[in-house]
């Protein structure tokens, strides 16, 4: 992607089904599970490179013996910090007491972080807050075992002032006016409430405090606990938790906006945002890998028992199209198919904007993750070259000689790598005309391979921005000197913020809505924008289910085809001598190409939660106000 866009997060959860000793026996180390987390953190890089955090559990230990551990941090590269500090701590303790090496009992005792219940967590600060107490885990602590909370997810909530709200007439006092803090106090309110009522019946069954702890764990329904909890959450989460006895649990929203995967068998239990990671780090076949359902938790008792619970009744599936599109490692079976399919659906477009002149036309994309969708577009390329061949040898029957057919057959697409990105160049300098010469220079072109009849055909995943096609990379293809530059979308324009763990929190800075607000001064039509301004103001007190999205509005008199070449307009500067033009995917070509992930709101304004619209409102509301907040 051109425009950095940044994802909220990614979770690993391991769950040891058997004994350390198992695993060093096994494995050659009672560290198994930390090893492993590692790996599952640094697979899911790409999900979060802000902060990451660990934290683990351990089983069974005695009074006065530590059994939490957690470590968190923001350096440059997080994940390999994390370990380094863990690995540092372990040889610490290896090295003054030689006779842990081969005593798992005493290792579990006496080191940090080995334990059977692990918990990681990668994450990109969306909301401009990097400390480090605002990385996951957050642990939520209390004397009594039971009610020790340790959270991590991949959400963003769309009502935290209403479930801030809800906090304080339970009698609480929130540390934090955060989605996480929030989330977790619901949680850790009706923890605490379970595992008081637990106590209360078996104190009246006869047994003392000491003899309640054990079965206080056993009795514990988590299930319950979570759906007192998230009764009135409304946005996309993958939301996992840890309690200090050993219980631990991954709980999905209810549209399925955020995903979640699982593996289990006799050894182990893992939870992870990308199916690919689980399937690398385990060496596991794709069918093995389960997703979990939307408004289901996976819950993995003390005791090692496994259990999917229904939490939520299930809304109509809107999974994450962007986490196909972008975010998710393409190296997933369906994922690949599904971003080379958005290429070869594209083809069609091309063609026509290229007038079928494939012999002056050079291929190309712009790294990385554009990289599967410019395979399919090709195909689809090739496909169209071999018919024309073919009909070209029919349509000169016995009259073609060879050096002719010689000459057909030797057409292919003109694949080169063009654009390249060349370094992560940091804006040091804040005068925007030095900013601007900066980022021109993100990225670099290969010279020599564009002739100046050719067409420059240069697929993205996505245009949200447009700041660095218009800044960068417009320009840099331009010095290649190509008749005609055609920038494609492998997905659709967007139109509509998103509130569920992207970070794209208003309109005024999305591409699309500079357009059609162009669009409307150009048809004298700019009154419409006042109108939909009053009709958010008019819903600011409605509850949620009853606000519809009239941002829609702005978009309603304007063809995607209209809008789209307003789009070329405003990303093509004058000093640029190429003619340019922009071409999206269809809405309805994203659902042909990934049809189980229709969660689409940021295309089509359709949220798959009440609090979506509310959200999309109030952004219009603080763009027509000039405030510069966010929506949620």
């Amino acid at each position: 992607m051109s425009d950095a866009l940044k994802h909220e997060c990614g979770i690993a959860l391991i769950r040891l089904l058997k004994p350390l000793e198992f695993y060093k026996e096994k494995y050659g180390s009672a560290f198994y599970g930390v090893n492993k987390m590692y790996l599952m953190m640094e697979k899911q890089h790409n999900r979060g490179q802000d902060g990451a955090g660990f934290a683990s559990i351990k089983l069974n230990t005695k009074p006065g013996e530590r059994y939490i551990s957690r470590v968190r941090s923001i350096a440059q590269q997080p994940i390999q910090d994390i370990f380094a500090q863990i690995n540092d701590r372990v040889n610490k303790e290896l090295l003054a007491h030689p006779e842990y090496a081969n005593d798992v009992a005493a290792q579990k005792k006496n080191i940090p972080y080995i334990g059977e219940v692990l918990l990681g967590h990668v994450r990109y600060g969306t909301f401009g807050k990097n400390s480090v107490e605002s990385v996951h885990p957050f642990l939520r602590q209390n004397n009594w075992m039971h009610r020790n909370l340790i959270m991590a997810g991949n959400f963003n909530m769309t009502n935290v002032k209403e479930l801030f709200s809800n906090l304080i007439e339970l009698g609480q006092h929130p540390k934090e006016y955060t989605d996480t803090i929030t989330i977790m106090e619901k949680i850790g309110h009706f923890l605490d409430d379970a595992v008081s009522k637990i106590y209360r019946d078996l104190k009246k069954e006869g047994y003392n405090k000491r003899d309640a702890s054990p079965l206080i764990a056993e009795r514990l329904k988590v299930a319950k606990i979570l759906k007192r909890a998230a009764k009135n959450w409304d946005g996309g989460y993958a939301m996992a938790g840890l309690i200090g006895h050993g219980d631990a649990f991954v709980l999905r929203d209810p549209a399925g906006i955020r995903p979640t995967y699982y593996y289990q068998d006799d050894e182990i239990v893992v939870v992870a945002s990308e199916r690919p990671v689980i399937q690398t780090v385990f060496n596991v076949k794709f069918e093995d890998v389960k997703e979990l359902d939307p408004g289901y938790a996976i819950i993995t008792k003390k005791s090692g028992e496994v259990r999917i619970k229904k939490i939520l009744e299930p809304l109509e599936r809107k999974s994450c199209s962007f986490e196909r599109i972008y975010f998710s490692r393409g190296s997933d079976a369906e994922i690949y198919q599904e971003r080379k399919m958005l290429g070869k659906l594209l083809m069609p477009k091309v063609l026509e904007s290229i007038e079928n002149d494939t012999k002056n036309t050079v291929f190309s994309y712009i790294p990385n993750t554009a990289e599967t969708s410019f395979y399919g577009m090709v195909e689809n390329a090739e496909a169209y070259i071999n018919k024309k061949k073919t009909n070209a040898i029919l349509n000169g029957q016995r009259n073609i000689s060879a050096e002719k057919v010689t000459e057909i057959l030797s057409e292919r697409p003109r694949i080169e790598k063009i654009a390249i990105k060349d370094v992560k160049l940091r804006t040091f300098i804040t005068e925007d005309s030095s900013r601007d010469d900066l980022v021109a220079h993100v990225y670099d072109v290969t010279y020599g391979v564009i002739k100046p009849t050719d067409n420059l055909v240069i697929i993205d995943d996505s245009i949200v921005r447009g700041t660095t096609l218009q800044k960068s990379i417009l320009k840099m293809l331009d010095r290649l000197n190509p008749k005609k530059i055609i920038v494609v979308s492998s997905a659709p324009q967007i139109r509509y913020p998103d509130c569920y763990g992207i970070d794209m929190a208003n309109l005024e800075s999305l591409v699309a809505f500079k357009a059609a607000l162009e669009l409307l001064k150009d048809a004298n039509k700019y009154d419409i924008v006042k109108e939909v301004y009053h009709k958010c103001i008019e819903q600011t007190d409605l509850d949620d289910k009853h606000v519809q999205n009239f941002v829609k509005e702005i978009y309603d008199p304007f063809t995607d085809e209209e809008i789209s070449n307003k789009i070329s307009d405003l990303l093509s500067h004058e000093s640029i001598n190429a003619e340019v033009k922009i071409i999206f995917q269809s809405v309805e070509n994203l659902h042909k190409a990934c049809p189980n992930h229709l969660g689409d709101w940021y295309f089509t304004g359709n949220y798959p939660t009440v609090g979506g619209n509310r959200v999309v409102n109030r952004a219009f509301i603080n763009f027509y106000e000039g405030n510069n907040e966010r929506a949620y």
